[in-house]
């Protein structure tokens, strides 16, 4: 069985290894991914960057790609257990993208809601989903501007987010004591428990241990070819999945993969921040204490009056000459570029606008990495959408293969191609960790 995941930005294999990442989904594309030898493929759709149309869509698109990519491999869908991968602090479109899948490529007896994200602290008790033991609707990621929620009770969160088309009083629970159960000798109750499940059923699942996620995983698997399930899930889910085991290199072995020059000695890193979250402002700022370490600020509010002016390119060219200068500056003096934008969240007149904007932020500090790419020996990239943005676009690649995770969720990815073939790139979601882990990644890339 092949676990196929359609990842809405690229930091949702932060639990797994050793597996291919796409950033296109064309037949061929897909068909080369659903030959490698991995159980994982990891599909990155970035759909959290777009309009819920937009990202309706490209569901349905990858849908389709990925019936025809089967045919011709001759597997059916039975072969594939989907997994639409979401935020574990609930943004997202975590509604919409399992029912455009459950049109495009169901029908499902089940759709499992799974946010939980075990090593980031995001547990799941009685329904109700935790972020380090307070609720999620309590912490400032429900208050985000574009996916702000008023619940952290999952079957409460699922009426409030499908405009009350799932009430909540019709979504079921696993419950953590069956799956406590379940890891003893409860399995087999577990299996009838799923196998009663129809008619694309809302579950919610609770979760405090890996162990939990493992057990239920083990269920479904004995249930292939019976019932047809679908997960919209953080990665500790896909982890249990997908049993990907353990990985080649631990951290030590990642941060070794630092790229040498000609002579043997360590090329300089890039860190880019792009994320506006208060967690990433206290990363920035204590990254920035570092005497190794020179901010490059782009200024957000000047970038919206030139994308707004009557001549963007060229004024905008102009900029990036400079900011380019600078930052080339930095790494002749032996120093680790931080190019961040500044801080706070650039208020638009429209959501349309907003996202617009935030891509082309995004597209402007993926070209800056990109010209400096092939002098590089590390990059870390902060933020998922700046992540894609830098992958997909600044670096133009089609995949890149995942090594590990050089910190719990942070996953540190090679290209395999291209004139940055080899650069360890870490990516970096925007809501985890705490204030020092951005500074302890670069330490220890830094240190190699």
């Amino acid at each position: 069985m092949k676990v196929v995941v359609i990842d809405d930005d690229p930091t949702g294999s932060q639990t797994v290894h050793s597996c291919p990442l796409l950033l296109r989904w064309d037949v061929d594309t897909l068909r080369q991914g659903l030959r490698h030898a991995s159980p994982l493929l990891f599909l990155l759709a970035d759909t959290r960057a777009l309009m819920p149309t937009d990202a309706a869509e490209r569901n349905r698109g990858i849908a389709v790609a990925l019936d025809q990519a089967l045919q011709q491999e001759g597997l059916a869908r039975d072969q594939v257990l989907l997994v639409s991968r979401g935020d574990s602090t609930l943004r997202g479109h975590g509604v919409l993208e399992p029912e455009v899948l459950q049109s495009a490529f169901g029908p499902f007896d089940a759709t499992f809601h799974v946010p939980a994200f075990l090593e980031g602290g995001r547990t799941t008790v009685n329904g109700v989903h935790l972020l380090h033991g307070e609720p999620v609707h309590t912490t400032p990621f429900a208050q985000d501007r574009l996916f702000g929620f008023s619940s952290s009770d999952l079957a409460r969160w699922l009426e409030e987010k499908s405009y009350g088309s799932i009430a909540a009083a019709f979504v079921q629970r696993i419950s953590g004591r069956e799956l406590d159960a379940a890891c003893a000798a409860g399995l087999p109750l577990m299996i009838e428990r799923l196998r009663g499940l129809q008619g694309n059923a809302s579950v919610v699942v609770d979760a405090e241990r890996q162990e939990q996620l493992t057990a239920l995983a083990a269920a479904v698997r004995a249930l292939q070819g019976q019932k047809r399930f679908l997960f919209r899930s953080a990665a500790s889910m896909v982890k249990a999945l997908a049993d990907p085991g353990l990985p080649p290199l631990d951290p030590k072995g990642l941060a070794g993969l630092r790229l040498l020059a000609a002579d043997g000695t360590s090329l300089p890193g890039l860190v880019m921040v792009g994320s506006h979250v208060p967690l990433a402002d206290q990363q920035l700022e204590l990254l920035l204490q570092e005497s190794g370490c020179q901010g490059v600020e782009l200024p957000v509010p000047r970038i919206a009056r030139v994308l707004e002016g009557p001549t963007p390119d060229l004024l905008l060219a102009d900029l990036e000459r400079a900011w380019l200068q600078q930052l080339r500056e930095l790494l002749d003096q032996g120093l680790t570029p931080v190019l961040f934008t500044s801080r706070g969240e650039l208020r638009c007149a429209s959501e349309q606008e907003g996202r617009r904007f935030s891509c082309a932020l995004a597209e402007l500090m993926g070209r800056l990495a990109a010209a400096l790419a092939p002098d590089l020996g590390y990059l870390i990239s902060k933020g998922g959408i700046t992540s894609q943005t830098l992958l997909a676009r600044g670096l133009a690649l089609e995949s890149v293969q995942l090594e590990g995770q050089l910190l719990p969720g942070l996953s540190l990815v090679r290209p395999s191609a291209g004139p940055c073939s080899g650069l360890p790139i870490l990516t970096f979601p925007g809501n985890l960790g705490v204030a020092g882990t951005l500074r302890d990644a670069w330490q220890r890339m830094e240190a190699g």
